[in-house]
């Protein structure tokens, strides 16, 4: 993990069951963030192998179609639906 008063990044992995199929996945990810002048986070950018994440979460689907645009932006969509969902249900 490296940070200054701007600007950080740390590495994690992941390992964890996909909600959607009930398969394990170990994820290997890099993250990105900026901070406000307070010391919050701003922004938090996520970079992982998608096709590898696939492949372990989705079973035969993500092998097949993991490296395809379609599935890449079908799986963004659920996710910022489920996040929005979330951050509705916040008081």
């Amino acid at each position: 993990m490296k940070a200054d008063d701007t600007t950080g990044s740390a590495h994690w992995d992941a390992h964890y069951r996909f909600s959607a199929t009930g398969r394990l996945v170990d994820n290997s990810i890099d993250a990105r963030f900026t901070f406000t002048p307070e010391g919050l986070i701003a922004t938090h950018r996520d970079s992982f192998p998608f096709w590898t994440w696939s492949r372990q979460a989705l079973g035969t689907p993500g092998l097949l179609l993991g490296w395809t645009p379609m599935l890449r932006n079908k799986v963004r969509a659920t996710a910022a639906g489920n996040l929005a969902k979330f951050l509705s249900s916040q008081p």
